[in-house]
């Protein structure tokens, strides 16, 4: 169990690193994307150009905006990948294909899933980050829109990932017989669960945690965007 909790969180940490990194090019290649004339004096001429313009106009932090949706939907993502990845291939088993056919559309569909899962965090990441000017909305209601999506892409993670949290508390905590080790690996847990007390017990404790990161969620956002707030105007 231990191994496959440290591949675990090396998983989630190689992403936050990739995600913090990458970011700044994610937001120039939004900005691309979305405006529409080239003869706008505000426009961007080309790669370095952005990259100056985002600097002198918004500050270092102007390159950052929109990170917390990717952050929140990192776990998310790759536990849906995995997850329904496994899932296509056991449906697909019951059909007469060939093992590669097999790995084939069974990428193909957890790709799709993941796609939809993660799509309202990708909206919510490209609206922050073509927003040039933060200030300029009502304060309330602006609170209000980060609280709700805050809450929102907290909910929504802590459904998709409660079936890993389940596997992750049966593998650590007492085996149901004394000196015999029934729960060993993520997936192979989450199967026996499944199997044996039915597809409920995969959310066991979806409410608290949903009370936990719900508003968790809500609160991360604020912090976040009011903090980055206050260093762009005061730095």
């Amino acid at each position: 169990s231990y191994p496959n909790v440290y591949w675990t969180f090396l998983y989630r940490l190689s992403g936050l690193v990739e995600i913090c990194l990458m970011h700044p090019l994610d937001v120039v290649k939004t900005r691309f994307q979305i405006q529409r004339c080239a003869t706008d004096p505000n426009s961007y001429k080309s790669l370095v150009d952005s990259f100056r313009m985002i600097f002198q106009m918004e500050g270092l932090f102007g390159f950052y905006k929109g990170i917390l949706p990717p952050i929140l939907a990192e776990t998310p993502k790759r536990a849906v990948k995995f997850f329904t990845f496994e899932q296509y291939k056991k449906l697909l088993g019951y059909v007469s294909l060939s093992p590669a056919l097999t790995f084939a559309i069974a990428g193909l569909g957890s790709g799709l899933t993941e796609a939809i899962v993660v799509n309202p965090f990708e909206v919510v990441k490209v609206g922050l980050q073509a927003n040039r000017n933060t200030f300029a909305e009502d304060p309330i209601l602006e609170f209000l829109r980060k609280f709700g999506i805050g809450l929102l892409s907290g909910t929504i993670a802590s459904v998709i990932n409660i079936p890993f949290d389940v596997a992750k508390s049966r593998i650590q905590g007492p085996q149901p017989v004394p000196g015999e080790i029934k729960y060993r690996t993520c997936f192979k847990t989450m199967a026996t669960v499944y199997q044996e007390e039915g597809i409920l017990a995969l959310y066991k404790g979806l409410l608290p945690k949903i009370m936990r990161l719900g508003p968790g969620g809500a609160v991360m956002l604020l912090v976040y965007e009011y903090t980055y707030s206050w260093l762009q105007e005061n730095w």
